[in-house]
């Protein structure tokens, strides 16, 4: 029996639901195909509504309903009987979204600044010449050498966690008192983490990822991994968001990684996608925007100069720039702390001022998908799901602000007398794991164990792999830190993290901590 209370809520959420798909792309096709139907001699007036939905479902369209509405689920904050104001279901609480303001403010104040410094306008339309000469370079992008010696990264991560180490509750009383260990840490606020043990991140389910299956002999390895690819196959032929995400959390196999994340994530690249994607390309083609320039800086100075990445130059900048025109992240921002800054937006800019690094977000993903249009589909699901997390100020639990919290908690848990020894010496660990954090570790790890670990977070919808994660490159080289005498030859001893293998990492880790 359902209570009362809950079946208002079931209500209220399938309305919300109904609603945020109204105006969709697949709405209009539903209705569309639905009276097709009508026309075909099986359809029944006296039977109209089960024969439509008999047909709705054998041609595949009422499952691409359901992953429709799978992905609402996961990407828009659950809904309030009460009335909340928009402000409150971006961020409920007041000190965080004061400081989120306050650093879009300063971000935007950078931006200009570099405008009026330099004489270049947030948006131009370039002229026809300009045009016609970046058509037909578009492939071959990374082969134009723009003078950026004036242009700079407007913000760093580093930066960033400056702001992060500063925030305060002004209700909660910071007095040394309240908790000696508490203030060990950078991040002092009073929010809430999971204590992220196997069970949470699914360590005790029986993996398919080579080197993180455990306690199996190599016959019964490969027939596992066998096993596991067939049923693979079957649940991207079937089409089910849901089903693709719960088979994951065994592992991805690599011939099928990349459908199962696009199906996960629901990003498709049907007729309508590619046509998105040539309209995004057209608006980079007629206007030239400063963000440009930010974004070819971004990628000289961190993918071009990567050796797994710089082959993507191209992609990236395909990617990246139309990224920055499309309006459909603009819906995002609805349950993001953040919001578009308006200058920004009359600018021409959608929103998102890449920062050092941004590019790393796009750059794993070219391993995966060859197709700019399906690339580019799979990346803005990625982003508007999870990354925008990793470079706004929030109270969310997959937010940045609580991973740096979860990261610290668990050190001070487990490995104590290293965290008060780097304490002690200036090299407070955040220092350095935030850096990987903000990028969620790309550029940092091999690519196959990064992939590994983007499995992970998409298979369980969170972000807080990458604190444990950092907690356990910690424990892993707690011999060498703790001989270490300053920040620079911490930094030095983990420096490298190109030969670590993810998953045993992870799960020495927390083993040895519930030990």
């Amino acid at each position: 029996m359902i209570d009362g209370g809950t079946e208002r809520e079931l209500s209220a959420t399938i309305a919300q639901l109904v609603q945020r798909l109204k105006g969709s792309h697949l709405h209009s096709q539903l209705e569309r195909r639905a009276k097709d139907c009508l026309h075909q001699p099986e359809i029944k007036l006296e039977s109209l509504k089960e024969d439509v939905r008999h047909f709705l479902r054998v041609s595949g369209w009422e499952k691409k309903l359901h992953n429709a509405v799978y992905r609402e689920m996961h990407v828009q904050p659950p809904l309030s009987l009460l009335p909340t104001p928009p402000e409150h279901r971006k961020e409920p609480l007041l000190y965080m979204r004061s400081a989120q303001a306050s650093w879009e403010r300063r971000v935007l104040k950078s931006l200009s600044s570099m405008s009026s410094e330099l004489g270049v306008p947030l948006a131009r339309k370039r002229p026809a010449a300009e045009q016609k000469e970046l058509a037909n370079k578009w492939n071959e992008m990374s082969t134009d050498e723009p003078d950026l010696s004036q242009f700079r990264p407007v913000y760093a991560p580093k930066d960033f966690l400056e702001v992060l180490i500063g925030l305060r509750n002004p209700n909660h009383d910071h007095s040394e008192q309240v908790s000696t260990r508490s203030h060990w840490g950078l991040i002092q606020l009073p929010l809430s983490v999971r204590d992220c043990g196997s069970d949470v991140l699914g360590l005790n389910v029986r993996s398919y990822c080579g080197s993180d299956v455990l306690g199996l002999n190599v016959r019964s390895y490969y027939v596992f991994e066998s096993q596991h690819v067939e049923v693979g196959k079957k649940v991207v032929l079937d089409q089910d968001s849901a089903a693709a995400q719960q088979y994951s959390r065994q592992g991805c196999p690599m011939g099928l990684r990349a459908d199962l994340w696009a199906l996960i994530l629901n990003a498709t690249n049907q007729a309508q996608d590619m046509m998105h994607y040539e309209q995004l390309k057209a608006g980079v083609i007629q206007h030239d925007m400063l963000v440009d320039n930010l974004i070819y800086k971004d990628v000289k100075l961190t993918a071009s100069n990567d050796d797994y990445y710089f082959v993507f130059e191209d992609f990236l900048y395909q990617v990246l720039m139309c990224f920055s025109r499309d309006t459909a992240i603009l819906e995002h921002f609805m349950y993001n702390s953040a919001s578009p800054p308006r200058s920004f937006i009359q600018g021409g800019g959608r929103g998102v001022i890449p920062f050092h690094g941004f590019s790393m977000y796009v750059a794993p993903l070219c391993f995966l998908y060859n197709s700019p249009s399906e690339l580019y589909s799979v990346f803005r699901e990625m982003y508007v799901r999870y990354f925008f997390r990793l470079h706004s100020v929030s109270s969310s639990p997959s937010g940045i602000v609580s991973l740096c919290l979860q990261f610290e908690r668990l050190l001070q848990a487990h490995l104590p007398q290293l965290f008060y020894h780097l304490r002690q010496i200036g090299a407070q660990p955040l220092r350095i794991a935030f850096r990987w954090m903000v990028r969620a570790f790309s550029g940092y790890l091999s690519t196959d164990q990064l992939l590994l670990l983007w499995d992970r977070l998409l298979a369980y919808d969170s972000l807080e792999i990458l604190a444990v994660l950092a907690a356990a490159v910690f424990a892993f080289r707690s011999d060498n830190l703790m001989e270490v005498t300053s920040l620079a030859s911490a930094e030095a001893v983990l420096a490298d993290l190109s030969t670590l293998k993810v998953m045993p990492l992870i799960q020495i880790f927390l083993f040895a901590s519930a030990a």
